[in-house]
């Protein structure tokens, strides 16, 4: 009887270590000579005439009381500036595709009013326009990422603003800008033809509209730029990978500099649940859908790859983020919404895909940068918080123009109601200065996760760390309490004979930074 326990307790013992081996995920990093360089344009942010975007967000006017640079609020440009924004796209979305320009140049006083027919029906006076918009970045040290008109504008239009905007030299537009109060040309580099044409921007089909774009970009000339302009293609929604195709068939390589595509993640278009008051099955189907941009991206990238295996050409992921209904008592058409951990998991999750896919994936744009969706800013009046999302957009500004380090990962499932999703997600990358950084992030709402990485041949001797976390999945910085979450130094690792062994904590962002 007495063996009989002593093997029973033997085989339990060996099997609890065996199950905690499995526990423990091995995550292997590879210092590969010709990988591709993370392009900072992937950290790239969306600033649309939409709700308090602009008017309440960004600008207060140059009467405000709240401290302002030319009516641009000065706590979000500080803001900004920390978060090393590469470049910021406007005016839209589906407002670009109603935007006339001109109207938003010269004198404040005599320009024309706009309805903003797509969100909201509000009248707009056209205050914040093309000097405030490139200005502005200017302050940022951004690449503005203009947005034309093709749904309801000319060629004839786009070509001048191009020509105002950029052209150095005598003209009728750089005349005009002189006229405005601005002598030394942008040099804008990053257009877009269109946006969303085969919705809000015209309802096109995908022949259509690669003949409008080569319309367009033909006419698009710029001698001010070092290898001219970068003109991105209206790109496809979700996973119509027909309209990759079509477009990568028939626009000629030479007039393409990107090609977009959105991708949101939505529970249900009709029934998006509350930005706050969430179930763990919608948190499960948010997260769901957020995994999806590794296959979206995996797919049209095969497409392009067809017609372009140099890979010269950029998949631009311009709009992207977590979409739910608006905060109770809001705006329907201001789609303005709360930002939790939730959001916070989204978001590293994504940018680890993107980091990833680094050789085709060279710009993103979060939707929205203030007041609109997945902000990274909320105001309220003179009041300005940072939401969870900025922090991990912050944590996760070292991996801009940094080399990536390709990782192997065999993660542990996050289960829900029989369903399941790889719960660890990790990108990696190293820097100019020999810096390695690893961006590790867990879905899992309730279960922590080990990861075991060996660092011997990365030469990292030392490590350090910082963790974004709080108690519940719905928390949130409120204007109450704007500082709920933030960073804090992360400890929960050590390195033993050359392995760095980590406990990622659930529903949880950690950015490791390694030398």
């Amino acid at each position: 009887m007495k063996k009989a326990l002593l093997i029973l307790f033997i085989f339990t013992f060996c099997n609890q270590i065996i199950v905690a081996q499995k526990e423990t995920t091995v995550l292997s990093i590879k210092n590969t000579a010709n990988a591709p360089t993370i392009n900072k344009n992937i950290y790239g942010h969306f600033a649309e005439h939409l709700g308090r975007s602009i008017y309440g967000g960004f600008f207060v006017g140059d009467t405000s009381k709240i401290p302002n640079t030319a009516g641009v609020r000065n706590d979000i440009i500080d803001a900004l500036k920390k978060l090393k924004i590469p470049n910021l796209r406007w005016p839209g979305g589906c407002f670009a595709d109603t935007y006339h320009w001109k109207d938003g140049i010269g004198p404040k006083e005599n320009r024309p009013t706009i309805v903003n027919q797509w969100w909201g029906g509000t009248t707009e006076d056209n205050s914040f326009g093309t000097h405030d918009f490139l200005n502005l970045c200017e302050l940022l040290g951004a690449e503005p990422y203009l947005s034309g008109n093709v749904g309801s504008g000319t060629v004839q239009e786009l070509s001048d603003w191009v020509q105002y905007a950029n052209f150095g030299g005598k003209s009728p537009m750089s005349d005009l800008r002189k006229k405005n109060g601005r002598t030394a040309p942008w040099k804008v580099k990053i257009w877009g033809i269109g946006n969303e044409a085969w919705g809000c921007g015209g309802n096109m089909k995908p022949d259509y509209y690669a003949g409008e774009y080569r319309k367009y970009a033909t006419f698009m000339s710029d001698w001010e730029n070092t290898g001219g302009l970068m003109r991105i293609a209206s790109g496809a929604s979700d996973a119509d990978y027909n309209w990759t195709e079509t477009l990568m068939k028939n626009i000629p390589g030479s007039m393409l500099g990107g090609v977009a595509m959105h991708h949101y993640s939505v529970i249900e278009w009709n029934k998006k649940g509350d930005a706050v008051d969430f179930t763990e099955g919608q948190y499960f189907t948010t997260m769901k859908e957020a995994l999806k941009m590794d296959e979206l991206i995996t797919k049209h990238g095969a497409i392009m790859d067809k017609y372009d295996p140099e890979q010269k050409i950029a998949l631009v992921v311009d709009e992207w983020g977590g979409w739910y209904d608006v905060e109770k008592g809001s705006n329907p058409g201001f789609l303005y919404q709360q930002n939790t951990m939730r959001d916070a998991v989204l978001a590293g999750a994504t940018l680890n895909i993107f980091n990833n896919h680094a050789d085709r994936v060279r710009m993103a744009n979060l939707a929205q940068c203030v007041n609109v969706l997945q902000a990274v800013i909320l105001t309220d009046k003179a009041k300005m918080i940072l939401t969870p999302t900025y922090h991990v957009m912050q944590m996760y500004s070292v991996h801009q123009d940094a080399k990536l380090l390709p990782i192997t990962i065999n993660s542990p499932l996050y289960t829900y109601n029989g369903e399941t999703l790889p719960a660890l997600s990790a990108s990696a990358s190293k820097d100019k200065n020999g810096l390695v950084h690893i961006s590790l992030v867990n879905i899992d709402s309730k279960k922590e996760n080990k990861i075991e990485i060996d660092i011997k041949e990365l030469g990292i001797k030392n490590v350090s760390g910082n963790l974004l976390a709080s108690p519940k999945l719905q928390d949130f910085n409120s204007f109450d309490n704007p500082t709920k979450i933030q960073p804090t130094a992360f400890k929960g690792f050590e390195i033993k004979k050359g392995k760095l062994v980590i406990t990622v904590p659930p529903f949880s962002v950690i950015m490791l930074e390694g030398k």
